[in-house]
């Protein structure tokens, strides 16, 4: 049997991009090494930060209105909770790159943003404790995705609509030709009319096997919760956050769920060997006291540390995703580098990646993600 597309990496984009082909009614194929949702992938953690008003640069703004009108469609599909509207308040000096981003992004596109002074965030979020000297930026129509609900979800669908999802399965070789590709894994071969590679934590040795050899690494990072007042940090009323300082990112989330407060660093962390166990947390001081320091120092009513966990990110050199198509195979696409900021895409990338291997046009601008620009 040949299939119309074979997606390698059924995580988030891998799945997502299964659920819109399938719709569509494409004959697909999913594989994965694991059986998603799984602490493997990019969507492991249970929740992440949907910003529209984007620190990282301008150039995501539009996929992420996008990517939040997708979430919106699908929870009009399920039972389960995909999106909690806590709003993201962004704190930082206001000379900083980050908050400048922020509020050029929400200025050029009119998004929903209020400037606030740290007296301000302290009075309306008693929660918080923000020393003078750092601003907030709140966008009141972003929030929190529930990333292991989403995985299940577009699962669901994409196997409802036809689709076949082959787990527990690692590849161990793609062989491509001019007009079909073959897929082995440790089971069994495959064979489709085009591939889509969304490998996350494999994309280096994945994508070098056909050929393309592109700069990413592999960091271990830690994330954690903390027990908290359940009345000043419960989701229906305290935002999602981040904080740009002077020395080191952090993100976080409300007691989603009344599960605590959940703050990680975005920054630094340590080379990962994927083919080796990755190290369980507090293996490091630093996996604990980073975000301790956080939640000790701008925080007034957070508790003990309650857990923490790892999790890896695929970097590229300059923080930005790689989407792409294969320049010697036209029908073969690919994604990846989404260096720990491009789960909330997720559903856009799902989107884009279909119609590049229905060779249509993309609904957002995907030319800043090329992967020519590092050679």
């Amino acid at each position: 049997m040949q299939y119309d597309s074979i997606i390698v990496g059924a995580g988030s984009m891998g799945m997502a991009t299964g659920y819109y082909l399938a719709k569509q009614g494409n004959n697909i194929l999913l594989i994965d090494a694991g059986d998603p949702p799984h602490t493997e992938g990019s969507h492991h953690g249970e929740t992440r930060i949907i910003r529209h008003a984007y620190g990282e640069g301008e150039s995501y703004v539009e996929m992420a209105l996008r990517a939040q009108s997708l979430w919106e469609e699908l929870q009009t599909e399920t039972d389960r909770t995909i999106f909690v509207p806590t709003g993201v308040l962004n704190i930082g000096k206001e000379d900083s790159a980050f908050i400048q981003n922020v509020r050029n992004s929400a200025l050029n596109y009119q998004l929903d943003v209020e400037t606030l002074t740290a007296a301000d965030i302290n009075s309306k979020w008693p929660g918080f404790a923000i020393p003078e000297g750092l601003i907030g930026c709140y966008e009141v129509n972003s929030g929190v995705l529930m990333s292991d609900n989403i995985i299940k979800t577009y699962r669901e669908l994409a196997i409802k609509h036809g689709a076949v999802l082959k787990i527990n399965e690692p590849v161990t070789d793609i062989v491509m030709e001019e007009n079909q590709v073959t897929v082995t894994t440790e089971k069994q071969s495959y064979k489709g009319a085009t591939i889509i590679l969304t490998p996350g934590a494999h994309a280096k040795e994945k994508l070098a096997s056909i050929g393309l050899d592109l700069p990413l690494e592999t960091v271990r990072k830690t994330f954690s919760w903390f027990a908290a007042n359940g009345e000043w940090y419960a989701d229906d009323h305290f935002p999602a956050f981040s904080f740009a300082l002077d020395h080191a990112t952090y993100y976080g989330f409300p007691s989603v769920e009344r599960a605590g407060v959940k703050i990680g660093r975005h920054d630094g962390g340590m080379k990962r060997d994927i083919h080796q166990p990755i190290e369980p947390f507090g293996t490091y001081t630093e996996d604990k006291e980073d975000v301790s320091m956080v939640a000790d120092r701008y925080f007034s009513n957070i508790a003990n540390h309650q857990e923490g966990k790892v999790c890896t990110y695929t970097n590229t050199p300059d923080g930005d995703f790689i989407i792409d198509r294969h320049p010697d195979y036209q029908h073969v696409v690919f994604a990846c580098g989404f260096s720990g900021h491009g789960y909330k895409f997720s559903s856009v990338i799902g989107e884009t990646l279909a119609k590049l291997v229905a060779e249509e046009q993309p609904l957002v601008d995907i030319t800043p993600f090329a992967y020519a620009r590092f050679f």
